[in-house]
């Protein structure tokens, strides 16, 4: 029977969290503090876990924290979620020997051998030789006045750089004034959603499912999100009216050009239809460039700021492009649009690094070369799923893959009755990360699937990590 006992006293728990160091993330502490719970038994095996929300908001920290500490330990097997039921601590969970107590120090997680989590680009391809270059120049050419100024919205060079860059790449129509250089598309979230509440919107239309941090980001701002459901043609605009309607909503959050995690491309006739409904209802459409430049079927369609720009706000980074740690973005307002409640502004070297590193083609010459990287990644992984597959598919049913030839992730679907957390615990003792598609479900189930990502998955190993894959799907068969 299952432990349905509370986790633990709140106090506790914080208390439990103050992992020392300075460097030692909000999320990084949780992380621990459930680990460590868990090790000496202070969580007992099978017992409930609090919703997201619920914990979030007791510990005053944004859901995402929460969500992300959750998602990392389902699909290592440490917990178990399942649609419909509370988060426990999974039965297999490793545990301490019996009296020996908590550790003294935080627990080691092993990266995992097969990488297939959604999300990361590939981190052994960013250009450090180039980005070196770009910030020497950076600190030799920048003027002594430069230092001392004050560069409101970014630096100059950065914004005129991005501008034209977003014309030839995306067919982006602004000026230099409408750029923000921001410190990714966290952060151009956090700035957009703390303004869009203190013009008095409360609600937020968002994908279902969706990538849950600049939802998450929305909701600290005040904004309650608003499910819409998306389809094989992306955001269904019909629905997204009826929600707006019902809730007063004037805002929108999507994903035009890949949506994640279902991998559409939103079709030209609901694009036409949003855009529509903004200008009747006065809205903002937040557009998340979410890996735009990775399509590999056909040139990438232009951006939805294109058939809007005094309705659309476009949010972008170099985190999928060429990698998070990097932490530059930008936001294409629309023009007039002022950011009362803006936050600080990047580093102005690193502004005028990315400058140089735009202005001088290296940008474009990395995402060409990633570019063939990722088309032949993703036709290698279909071919090897296919082979490795194809006996289970014949028995089973399911396990068709889906989404457009785009980005650095697809979403396979399992057979009926098989259970993706189940999987993803099964896959994480052999070192295999997998991602459940119901961690970014917000309220509308959907069938169980897998998100797989191969952005960060070395060649080497795609064969293998099929392999691997099919050999744990065939036990969750049996099972």
């Amino acid at each position: 029977m299952q432990n349905t006992r509370p986790i633990l006293a709140w106090e506790t728990l914080l208390e439990l969290a103050a992992v020392p160091g300075p460097r030692a993330t909000l999320r990084d502490r949780l992380e621990t503090a459930l680990r460590r719970a868990i090790d000496d038994g202070t969580l007992p095996l099978g017992s409930a876990l609090p919703p997201s929300r619920a914990l979030a908001e007791t510990l005053g920290v944004s859901r995402w924290v929460v969500t992300e500490v959750y998602g990392q330990l389902v699909a290592e097997g440490v917990l178990d979620a399942r649609t419909g039921s509370a988060t426990t601590v999974a039965v297999t969970a490793p545990t301490h020997t019996p009296g020996r107590g908590p550790r003294s120090t935080p627990a080691v997680t092993t990266p995992p051998r097969f990488d297939l989590r959604p999300g990361l680009p590939d981190l052994r391809g960013i250009p450090r030789a180039r980005w070196a270059a770009a910030l020497r120049a950076a600190l030799t050419e920048l003027p002594d006045q430069a230092f001392a100024a004050d560069h409101g919205r970014g630096h100059d060079a950065a914004r005129e750089t991005l501008v034209t860059y977003l014309a030839r790449s995306r067919r982006v129509a602004a000026s230099a004034g409408d750029v923000v250089i921001t410190h990714g598309a966290t952060d151009g979230m956090r700035q957009l959603a703390r303004e869009l509440h203190r013009r008095g919107h409360r609600h937020l239309l968002v994908e279902d499912p969706s990538w849950p941090r600049l939802r998450d980001v929305a909701e600290e701002s005040g904004l309650t999100v608003v499910s819409v459901p998306v389809d094989a043609d992306g955001i269904d605009a019909t629905a997204l009216e009826a929600a707006a309607s019902a809730t007063g909503a004037r805002a929108a959050l999507l994903t035009p050009a890949h949506q994640f995690p279902l991998g559409a491309a939103l079709s030209p006739q609901r694009r036409e239809q949003i855009v529509s409904w903004a200008r009747c209802a006065d809205a903002v459409l937040i557009e998340d460039d979410y890996d735009a430049e990775f399509r590999y079927d056909r040139r990438p369609v232009a951006a939805l700021q294109r058939l809007a720009p005094d309705r659309v706000v476009l949010i972008g980074s170099l985190s999928k492009s060429v990698a998070p740690g990097i932490g530059l973005g930008w936001m294409v307002l629309p023009p007039g649009f002022e950011l009362t409640t803006a936050t600080g502004i990047p580093s102005l070297i690193d502004q005028a690094a990315l400058a140089h590193f735009v202005t001088h083609g290296d940008l474009e010459r990395h995402l060409r070369r990633s570019r063939m990287r990722f088309r032949h990644r993703r036709g290698r992984l279909l071919d090897a799923l296919d082979r490795e597959l194809e006996d289970l598919r014949r028995t089973l049913g399911g396990l068709e893959v889906t989404g457009i030839a785009a980005g650095m992730h697809l979403v396979l679907s399992l057979p009926p009755g098989m259970d993706a957390a189940d999987v993803t615990g099964r896959a994480s003792a052999h070192s295999l990360a997998l991602v459940p598609l119901r961690r970014y479900v917000l309220e509308r189930p959907r069938p169980e699937a897998l998100v797989l990502g191969y952005g960060d998955l070395d060649d080497a190993l795609v064969d293998e990590a099929a392999a691997l894959l099919a050999g744990v799907l065939r036990a969750a068969a049996a099972a």
